[in-house]
């Protein structure tokens, strides 16, 4: 498996991208460039050399509420009324070709890279990630990533830990 991720382009065919969820194919299809043009999101994907596009994902700001936190992380930040700055997997998908082969993973771990990336000209506290269902928040806890106690289909992954984790890497 020989993939290169790039950023979302004209040349990128998307009509044949299939993750078996409708409301995300037909997001990927129809919108992703729209939301793109509009500077809403950043969308990257994944390109098999043989396959074409098999996995994507957009990238955007996220304000975090210090009460969206878990207390004990909460209590260690200051007291801000304007929240603080994060960043948003807000899509995240992989082709059915490809179920099984770990792209879901490299799929993270690119835009978790990419995050870091901005983190170091813009303050990133902890990077965000919505679950679809209960199946994608367990991917995601396998990933280190932790459910918001009001919101668990919300989680998150403070950026210092992932920077840790990708400098022992």
């Amino acid at each position: 498996m020989a993939i290169v991720f790039e950023a979302l382009g004209k040349q990128h065919d998307r009509s044949t991208f299939s993750c078996g969820q409708a409301d995300l194919d037909d997001w990927f299809r129809r919108r992703a460039g729209q939301d793109e043009r509009r500077n809403v999101a950043r969308v990257f994907v994944a390109v098999d050399s043989d396959l074409g596009v098999v996995g994507f994902y957009s990238l955007s700001a996220f304000k975090l509420e210090i009460g969206d936190l878990p207390k004990e992380i909460a209590r260690k930040l200051p007291r801000y009324d304007d929240g603080f700055p994060a960043a948003l997997v807000g899509r995240l998908a992989r082709d059915l070709r490809m179920h099984g082969k770990g792209l879901g993973e490299l799929l993270v771990a690119d835009a978790i890279r990419r995050i870091l990336g901005a983190a170091r000209a813009l303050a990133v506290l902890a990077i965000i990630v919505d679950a679809k269902d209960e199946r994608a928040s367990t991917f995601y806890e396998g990933l280190g990533f932790r459910r918001f106690p009001l919101r668990p289909s919300r989680l998150f992954l403070l950026a210092s830990s992932a920077m840790s984790a990708l400098a022992t890497m």
